[in-house]
């Protein structure tokens, strides 16, 4: 189309401008995702939906600010209203591809989160990824490796430290020494250790109140047969009249006086 048949377009109202060069057809009724590649297109080429906008596009935050985040091969581009430009070159593996959108994968765009969102939304954004079974850790220890150094890479790396796998024997060993040893410290009762309890071995349990705890790592439920024994076991005990309480080992490590006070209060419930 020529400049002036656009022009002519636009008076009509058959072209509505979102973007420089980018219009939508007819009507301004826009999905996010038309939101989304009408962004991306105006970038230019090599463009891909980055950080927050990413995250937002594979389901992992809400994002209601008025600006879209772009990620843009060249060094320099001119200022693009409405947008808001970040400019790296990005690795093939650091590119996907959502309903049409050219976005940063998940990987990469965690490690965008990292470097640009308090540690709580990044927080939220791996436990959605998790929800949403998006989260592979071979793609994020990989997508490390290649940005050594970079901004949110360490921030990223401790925050899936508890993903890792993990001997299971050394991180059950360890929060059972742990929480046997906050136990002492409040003066609560000690339970007895690693016994059958109706054909399931559990954790720790206290015969008397009949309550039962089990200890878990994030990496735990990794796969989908643990994840459903471990639910039936839980509902089986509940049935025989046992409370079950589950405490993760991140709760150990960092909010040991939230777990007691939490045990205190079921063990004097259910004495």
């Amino acid at each position: 189309m020529s400049t002036s048949a656009i022009d002519r377009a636009i008076a009509s109202g058959r072209l509505i401008r979102l973007h420089p060069s980018v219009y939508a057809v007819g009507h301004a009724a826009l999905r996010p995702d038309a939101h989304r590649l009408a962004a991306v297109l105006a970038a230019g080429p090599g463009a891909v939906l980055s950080h927050t906008s990413a995250a937002a596009a594979w389901g992992l935050l809400t994002d209601h600010r008025p600006r879209i985040d772009v990620t843009i091969p060249r060094a320099r581009g001119r200022a693009l209203p409405g947008l808001s430009v970040h400019r790296n070159r990005l690795h093939p593996a650091d590119r996907a591809v959502i309903g049409g959108v050219p976005v940063t994968s998940v990987a990469r765009t965690l490690l965008d989160v990292a470097a640009t969102r308090p540690p709580r939304i990044l927080e939220r954004a791996l436990e959605r990824a998790e929800e949403l079974r998006r989260f592979d850790l071979a793609e994020v220890e990989a997508c490390l490796e290649r940005h050594r150094g970079r901004r949110g890479a360490g921030r990223l790396r401790a925050a899936i430290a508890d993903a890792r796998p993990a001997d299971p024997r050394t991180l059950r060993s360890w929060l059972e020494r742990a929480v046997l040893a906050l136990i002492d410290e409040h003066g609560l009762p000690r339970p007895a250790v690693n016994l059958d309890l109706h054909g399931w071995e559990v954790d720790l349990h206290w015969p008397r109140q009949r309550v039962a705890v089990e200890l878990d790592g994030w990496g735990a439920h990794r796969t989908r047969a643990r994840f459903e024994r471990d639910h039936a076991r839980d509902l089986d005990l509940e049935a025989n009249g046992w409370r079950v309480v589950r405490i993760s080992a991140r709760q150990v490590r960092e909010d040991r006086g939230t777990v007691a006070a939490a045990l205190r209060a079921v063990l004097e419930r259910t004495r």
